[in-house]
């Protein structure tokens, strides 16, 4: 698009154009005709009243009355870097990371958009449902989505990881863009029936749960992966990112946490609730799934998790706080059903945490630990010794026939050798 000015010494050359006739107008089209000038009617995109999987998640610019779409930028080519274009795609829960490369870090640190977080959530709205026509409330934007079928998206939270960088020319930043997506589950039942665990989260098993598949745990009544710390490559505790706790897999994981400047006796239990909190993350684990393909409405398939919180009295210390610094993470499990196809099941699951005197004043950042175990309660059956036998079970009285015809066979022999021998004797009486 451009636009001619008449009456503009600086572009104008002042030359005469030539004069085109009417009947010369389509031999000078042929030569010279390109593209129209004339801009198509704009046909206003059509929106379903729901989204769906893929869908562009819409935004609307108040100030400017302008609906666009939610951004997710990406790497472009071998030189990976960034591409602010790319729409974010409805349950497309990625992560993605890019480039930027800057003439000058300290003067674009102050204007550059990318480097601004604000501008990642100002001045726009998410649209719960893609209607363009009329502008419903919504919460504001970019990472934590939770929705609800078809009545489109409930909340939305943004996580920010920021860093002290310097250098002034030819400088380079990496930066990372993660979109999460995770289903709103009390009112998933009366909205979508037919909706089950495979549509919002790949099950882990089927039933028993498959050695490397993610835990499942209940959060609110949402359906998650159970998930602990991860530290960003300077070791410090990523305030977003975390380690999905995989069946079967023993883990041990640590990082750095950064405090307040100043910690006063005061702030105490402030202070145990924030490590609490780091711990457990955004989901918090509430139940556990029994097997890989529970159901978030049949509460027989989830088991209760322990959480055993350690105590919180100094010892031998008047101006320390008893902090949690390790957390372990005990999971018990068995085999159930046939030998030839055993089933991984959950028995049970505790989080015992242990705590260790602080000291104010003299802390700026803890370390912290998280330790993952599995252990298998599986009791065998005593295997077979031998193969087995055969053993025939017959009639008590099966040869009855032929024990009677063989008992009165026996008792006429018996009686005619009886009788021969009476004979011979009385012969011999009367003979002699």
């Amino acid at each position: 698009l451009f636009c001619v000015q008449l009456h503009d010494s600086k572009q104008n050359s002042y030359q005469q154009p030539q004069e085109i006739k009417e009947s010369d107008f389509f031999k000078f089209a042929e030569k010279h005709g390109k593209h129209s000038f004339i801009a198509p009617s704009q046909v206003q995109p059509s929106f379903s009243s729901f989204y769906r999987a893929g869908d562009p998640i819409l935004i609307y610019f108040g100030s400017s009355s302008v609906l666009s779409t939610l951004r997710q930028p990406i790497k472009m080519g071998s030189s990976g870097l960034c591409v602010d274009g790319n729409p974010a795609g409805f349950l497309d829960s990625k992560s993605t990371s890019c480039t930027r490369i800057f003439a000058n870090l300290s003067k674009s640190c102050v204007t550059d958009p990318a480097l601004d977080a604000a501008s990642y959530y100002r001045d726009f709205y998410v649209l719960k449902v893609p209607i363009n026509d009329t502008i419903v409330q919504s919460m504001k934007v970019i990472y934590e989505i939770e929705f609800s079928g078809t009545h489109g998206i409930q909340s939305v939270s943004v996580w920010f990881k920021m860093s002290n960088i310097s250098g002034n020319s030819g400088s380079a930043l990496q930066q990372r863009f993660t979109l999460h997506f995770w289903v709103s589950a009390p009112i998933l039942p009366r909205l979508l029936p037919s909706l089950t665990l495979s549509h919002t989260l790949p099950r882990s098993g089927n039933p028993g749960y498959i050695t490397g598949a993610p835990l499942l745990i209940t959060n609110r009544g949402a359906v998650q992966h159970m998930s602990i710390l991860q530290s960003e490559s300077d070791g410090s505790c990523s305030q977003f990112l975390r380690h999905t706790v995989q069946f079967g897999r023993n883990v041990r994981s640590g990082c750095e946490l950064s405090l307040s400047p100043v910690l006063e006796e005061s702030n105490c239990s402030y202070t145990q609730q924030k490590l609490y909190e780091a711990f457990q993350g955004m989901k918090r684990a509430e139940d556990l799934a029994i097997t890989g393909n529970a159901h978030s409405t049949q509460a027989e398939q989830w088991v209760t998790i322990l959480i055993q919180n350690c105590s919180v009295q100094a010892v031998n210390c008047t101006s320390c706080c008893m902090v949690p610094l390790t957390l372990e993470i005990q999971i018990l499990w068995t085999k159930v059903g046939l030998l030839s196809n055993p089933q991984a099941q959950i028995l049970g699951a505790r989080y015992l945490y242990q705590c260790h005197p602080l000291k104010f004043l003299s802390t700026s950042t803890v370390p912290l630990t998280t330790v993952v175990t599995f252990t298998d309660m599986t009791e065998w059956p005593e295997p077979p010794r031998g193969q087995p036998q055969v053993h025939w079970k017959l009639p008590f009285d099966i040869f009855f026939p032929f024990k009677v015809a063989m008992n009165l066979e026996r008792s006429y022999r018996d009686d005619l050798v009886g009788c021969l021998f009476l004979i011979l004797i009385i012969y011999s009486i009367l003979c002699f």
